[in-house]
């Protein structure tokens, strides 16, 4: 068997539930695949799954493109690169309580955002408010990572990123605002990401590992009662309330099916990175092209 260690970018949610049918039914045992899903919450977060990458506790993660984007322009680059994408456009927005006058990204000036601290988040806040009309006047706050939802559940802050298909199931009391409403070209986010070294020793192992994964997937697509009683034994205790079968349902559109599954558009990492760049939030040159490798699985 080939073990792969695989880190999850959150706790357990809809958005892993291919990885976790996969793993609970034996399709990754099929292809010969020992699978070790690794949640942050088994290190509060300490480490972000591409940094498990780099330090060799992982050798698969997820992340948004933002990651691959950072970890090839840091001080000491690591070559970090995307093997397959879980949704087929952005399912995120941020997010803001209704009745709190916040109307649109602009209300946003002068109020706080609660932030996970990533490398261009917080300026990309700032350009949503700015291409909305407003100043990009906002206060940020960096809580906890795996408490940040709660913290705006509890009106601590006014505003956070979130994932339509799980925070924002069933909160009519919540608005959202999603980038591509307000000028900003936002990629992939999560996407299936390893190391280029890793790739080019385990290219055919990776291949069936994402065979294994899209069955998984697919099998969700089909199979909802199923999928969504195996995704409920892996959830914190604090998500128990969410439907998750309204989850599945939101998710599904954007999974793809068994053809589009997985497959990234270079076209949507360039705008992307064109977009960044253009707005001094990332300032390094980058060949776009050596962000993703096309496995045919």
């Amino acid at each position: 068997m080939n073990q792969i260690k695989l880190a999850l970018d959150w706790t357990p949610n809809i958005n892993h539930i291919g990885f976790l049918v996969s793993h609970e039914l034996g399709f990754y045992k099929e292809k010969g695949i020992d699978i070790k899903i690794i949640s942050p919450n088994s290190d509060d977060y300490k480490y972000t799954p591409a940094k498990k990458i780099e330090l060799g506790q992982a050798d698969l993660g997820l992340c948004p493109t933002e990651s691959l984007i950072s970890y090839r322009t840091k001080k000491s680059p690591f070559k970090l690169i995307a093997i397959a994408t879980i949704f087929q456009e952005d399912v995120s927005a941020i997010a803001v309580k209704s009745g709190s006058n916040i109307k649109s990204p602009k209300d946003l000036d002068n109020k706080s955002y609660a932030s996970y601290g990533a490398r261009y988040e917080d300026q990309i806040i700032k350009k949503i408010i700015i291409n909305d009309g407003g100043l990009g006047k906002i206060d940020i706050f960096y809580p906890e990572r795996l408490g940040v939802w709660e913290s705006i559940l509890k009106g601590k802050y006014d505003s956070t990123w979130i994932f339509l298909n799980w925070e924002g199931i069933e909160k009519p009391e919540f608005s959202f605002f999603k980038m591509k409403d307000y000028g900003i070209p936002y990629s992939y986010s999560p996407l299936i990401v390893t190391s280029e070294n890793y790739l080019k020793k385990n290219e055919i192992g990776l291949r069936n590992f994402l065979k294994a994964t899209k069955k998984g997937f697919m099998y969700a697509l089909e199979n909802s009662k199923q999928s969504t009683d195996i995704l409920f034994k892996h959830i914190p205790y604090n998500d128990k309330n969410i439907s998750l079968l309204k989850a599945l349902n939101f998710s599904k559109k954007y999974f793809g099916d068994e053809k589009s599954f997985g497959k990234i558009k270079l076209d949507v990492f360039k705008e992307f990175f064109y977009w960044i760049n253009s707005h001094g939030i990332e300032n390094h040159k980058l060949d776009v092209n050596n962000l993703y490798y096309d496995i045919d699985f």
